[in-house]
């Protein structure tokens, strides 16, 4: 089946075909015709399997055919959960809809930046993407009603109520029209997800792309570990960086603390690097990202929580320099290379306190990843 296929206009398939896809994606063959026909629709597929544009062309094409929304009454919403999510998903939206003979505005919302250039930007906005901390305090301002929202996108639904949004979803949620389009999207289901799809959806179409709790892709994803001690990540590190030369390599901690350490030290030893986390400002962290995308930033270092953000086509190299507290983190940490049908590599470092949960994880992944004790490795002088 080719796009042609599943009733876009020949102005979005021409888009389409210029960036290089032919086929499209499973998620997309099902969720378009769905959408188009103003199904609501939960739609659950792996990390990189082609979520963003199974919704973004199907309501850029209702958009296209309908009525220009009065100003500051969005017709689509699109709920994230972080500010990088926010970016990659309007990046998309402007994308395909620069192939719109009438255009389509659309605009990013989030915290960590002034609110006022934002309240100025909503004038005449179709598409929304938005954080939920940040919508509300734009609707508090009266920069953006809701009484007239046609769709509302629940992007990374799994995350939404994970991340301690259920307070502020119930708040926007009283403020939408009941008459209205729902689409959730996640790459995990799980029990908030269900809880939040009853409270949404009417009469879904669902659509789970089977998976096996494991990125479509992972078959592309060469996993490799080393056994290490705790004092000797450090070295091991910059020894992998600097002996295979990796160009573009995204570095997991699991907090805050070790990513800006393991930062330092690879900067100190010679290695351009950027952390990406929370406590970062959101100039510091769009910059780093975009250093990191181009190819300017050899590695870049991110806490779990920022990753979800991270969407980079032929990310070759990720390393896992801490484990994730849950299989599902890890498998979407290696979710991140591997992505559009281009093979990757996944490097784990595991210490001896960490031997159990790795094997736990592994038994999950349902695939067993070839150790390496790093031991014997001289790592002097890194």
């Amino acid at each position: 089946m080719s796009f042609s296929n599943l009733g876009l206009s020949s102005s979005l398939i021409k888009i389409i075909s210029d960036q290089g896809y032919t086929q499209p994606y499973p998620i997309q063959r099902e969720a378009i015709p769905a959408i188009l026909k103003k199904k609501d629709v939960l739609g659950i597929s792996a990390t990189g399997s082609g979520k963003t544009a199974s919704y973004v062309l199907p309501i850029l094409m209702g958009l296209h055919a309908n009525v220009v929304s009065k100003n500051r009454h969005v017709k689509v919403l699109v709920l994230v959960p972080t500010r990088e999510l926010a970016t990659q998903v309007l990046d998309v939206f402007k994308l395909f809809g620069s192939a719109l003979a009438n255009p389509v505005k659309s605009l990013a919302v989030f915290g960590g930046v002034s609110i006022n250039p934002q309240m100025m930007a909503m004038q005449n906005v179709d598409v929304l993407v938005a954080t939920p901390g940040r919508l509300l305090e734009l609707v508090e301002s009266n920069a953006v009603h809701l009484s007239e929202i046609d769709t509302l996108v629940l992007d990374e639904a799994d995350k939404m109520l994970n991340l301690g949004f259920e307070e502020e979803m119930n708040r926007i949620l009283e403020l939408l029209p009941r008459k209205r389009q729902n689409l959730l999207f996640s790459a995990t289901l799980n029990e908030n997800l269900e809880s939040i799809n009853k409270l949404v959806l009417r009469n879904p179409v669902v659509i789970k792309i089977e998976s096996n709790d494991e990125p479509e892709n992972i078959d592309l994803i060469k996993q490799l570990g080393y056994f290490v001690s705790e004092d000797r990540k450090g070295p091991l590190l910059r020894y992998l960086i600097k002996h295979n030369e990796l160009k573009q390599v995204l570095v997991f901690t699991s907090s805050v603390y070790e990513a800006d350490k393991v930062t330092d030290k690879l900067r100190k030893n010679g290695i351009d690097a950027a952390a990406m986390h929370s406590k970062k400002s959101q100039g510091a962290r769009t910059d780093a990202l975009s250093r990191f995308k181009s190819g300017k930033l050899p590695v870049l270092v991110a806490t779990d929580l920022i990753s979800r953000g991270i969407d980079i086509k032929f990310l070759p190299h990720v390393i896992n320099y801490e484990l994730p507290r849950s299989p599902k983190d890890y498998i979407h940490r290696i979710g991140r290379t591997g992505r559009a049908e281009n093979p990757g590599e996944a490097i784990t470092f595991v210490t001896p306190e960490d031997v159990h949960h790795f094997r736990v994880i592994q038994k999950k992944m349902g695939k067993w990843v070839t150790m390496i004790d790093s031991e014997g490795m001289d790592l002097s002088g890194f």
